[in-house]
């Protein structure tokens, strides 16, 4: 069965099509570091860890790329706020947010890239705007001219009244139109500034993602996702400056967005200060017991946060892992009860459709009761035990649900650990057709590379 999600272009359930046959190019927008990181973030980038080590785990080959927006007036109004510069508190913040994701299990991307390593990629994307019409320099600016791109609201299924309606209006005197919005802002006393052709100044916050996703994967590619609350403007106004930019359509095959966290039924961000850290949040409950509570929702639908809801998925976490004990403690040689088989075929099935983690999870208890009753009957053999960890094992390499000491891991082979080196020697060198074919060797012999801001993890399939 191929493996399908709901695209948000289409707002239908398609299955996967990758533009190179078994590889995957995706991008995931990346947090605004202007203040810590909070479980909002946290649940985007676990619910995309957990869709990118099942892609991999089925056999794709990812190359899964994460932006960091660290110039922006949000960290510009920080920073003076706070007495240091833009540049210092992002690299601050930055290396905070990496580490909650290395505390989170978040593995998955292959690279972080900041903003303000890629300027003159988002330069010369910006001249190539100009240069066919779309975007016009105005007061040592540059704007994007909505008018010109007649696709922009395909994404969002917003059009004329509805669209004008939806943005948010800033005064400029240099736009053209209120629709338009700015791709280079000029320099300003205090700001942190680049040169350009256009004079001194900083990328505005949409170019920089289409700039970054296009010097690694070229201007189309398999998947985009991001929060929800990205689809319009930012994910919106991508779609024109990379389909205006390079002429090609469409930019990115799928969309995949995930729902709000809300607490006390309000959206949970920054600027309602209803915030709650990561480092908060992992101080109060395990790393496992948030995923799980992640999981157990949807990825599209919101998920509804408290610390009560928490406590009740340790609960739920603490019946897996005593099974996981029983299961090791079995030494019957003689048994029909037969689970194994069920766990795998009920993971692929419902994580194919959609991911669809709670319906697994579901079937996951269920069984989990099932097992528990054929082991107080005696009706479990000790090598049916065993390949239930191992299902365990496999479904654990997707969802990082069961502690990192628990679940039984084979030791990985000394010549599958110098392969992986030689991969990172040619990703260093950005040689990615040969770093490719190293991690398809690695796979095809039943492992998972993931690479993570702690470094380079290999786990059994």
């Amino acid at each position: 069965m191929a493996v399908k999600f709901k695209n948000t272009l289409t707002r239908k359930i398609e299955s996967i099509k990758p533009r190179r046959a078994h590889r995957l190019d995706i991008f995931v927008c990346g947090p605004t570091v202007y203040a810590d990181s909070h479980i909002g973030h946290a649940r985007t980038y676990t619910s995309f860890d957990g869709i990118v080590s099942y892609l991999r785990f089925r056999g794709y080959r990812v190359r899964y790329l994460v932006n960091i927006t660290n110039i922006d007036d949000k960290i510009i109004n920080r920073a003076n706020e706070t007495g240091v510069s833009a540049l210092d508190l992002s690299r601050q913040l930055t290396e905070g947010y990496l580490e909650d994701m290395r505390r989170l299990q978040i593995g998955s991307p292959d690279w972080y890239e900041p903003a303000s390593k890629h300027i003159s990629e988002i330069v010369k994307q910006i001249a190539r705007l100009i240069k066919k019409g779309y975007a016009y320099p105005s007061g040592g600016s540059v704007y994007y001219s909505v008018a010109k791109f007649k696709d922009y609201g395909k994404l969002s299924k917003q059009k004329g009244a509805k669209l004008r309606s939806a943005v948010r209006i800033e005064k400029d005197p240099h736009k053209k139109s209120p629709l338009d919005f700015v791709l280079w802002k000029a320099k300003k006393p205090g700001e942190p500034s680049w040169p350009s052709p256009w004079g001194a100044g900083r990328p505005g916050w949409h170019i920089e993602d289409t700039a970054i996703s296009e010097h690694f994967f070229g201007p189309q590619y398999d998947i985009h996702g991001g929060g929800i609350e990205l689809v319009f403007p930012h994910h919106e106004s991508e779609i024109a400056q990379q389909e205006a930019a390079s002429g090609k359509k469409p930019f990115v095959r799928m969309w995949l967005h995930t729902g709000l966290l809300n607490i006390r039924g309000e959206k949970m961000s920054k600027s309602l200060k209803n915030f709650i850290t990561i480092r908060d949040m992992l101080s109060r409950h395990s790393v496992e017991s948030f995923r799980l509570l992640v999981f157990r929702t949807h990825y599209r639908a919101p998920l509804h946060y408290s610390n009560e809801l928490l406590d009740e998925t340790e609960r739920s976490l603490m019946r897996l892992q005593e099974l996981e004990k029983r299961l090791r403690a079995v030494t019957q040689s003689k048994g029909k009860a037969r689970f194994a088989k069920n766990i795998k075929n009920a993971f692929t099935k419902r994580l194919d459709h959609d991911f669809d983690t709670p319906r697994f999870l579901a079937d996951l208890f269920t069984y989990a009761s099932q097992i528990n009753k054929a082991i107080d009957k005696n009706e479990l053999t000790k090598k049916e035990a065993a390949r239930i960890l191992k299902t365990l094992a496999d479904v654990n390499s997707v969802l990082k649900i069961f502690p990192r000491e628990s679940v039984q891991r084979e030791t990985i082979p000394a010549e599958i650990r110098a392969l992986a080196e030689k991969r990172e020697e040619f990703r260093k060198t950005q040689n990615w057709a040969e770093a490719d074919r190293i991690r398809k060797e690695i796979e095809d012999a039943g492992f998972i590379l993931e690479d993570s801001p702690s470094g380079l993890k290999i786990k059994n399939r």
